[in-house]
């Protein structure tokens, strides 16, 4: 399985961004799909998460901001982000899962400005 991220960028504090994420290769039973972020010198945290069947998670701290969507036609998730925040600033990643196996794509970095 191989992702590709795009829609990542510069935008000031406010804006909004929407990350794409398509995968391809072996698709199939992908079951989980989701998008983490790692800012310089900190872990790599989950921000959102989406089940086939459209189930969500999100983290606390962009719960009502965010929204991860899927297409799973396409084999693609969506991260719609609003209301940035400089705290915000990282990179992000797609993960997807399947069976007992995880992939990574390559990453996009979101940059907030105040």
């Amino acid at each position: 399985v191989q992702l590709v991220e795009s829609g990542g960028g510069l935008v000031q504090a406010g804006g909004s961004l929407r990350l794409s994420c398509a995968a391809s290769g072996s698709t199939s039973s992908i079951n989980v799909m989701g998008w983490y972020r790692q800012a310089p010198g900190k872990q790599r945290e989950l921000v959102a998460d989406i089940s086939r069947g459209g189930s969500t998670n999100y983290a606390d701290s962009v719960r009502g901001r965010f929204t991860i969507s899927r297409d799973n036609a396409k084999n693609t998730v969506y991260l719609q982000m609003k209301g940035l925040k400089p705290e915000d600033t990282a990179v992000y990643y797609c993960r997807a899962q399947k069976w007992t196996s995880h992939y990574w794509g390559q990453g996009t970095q979101v940059t907030v400005s105040t």
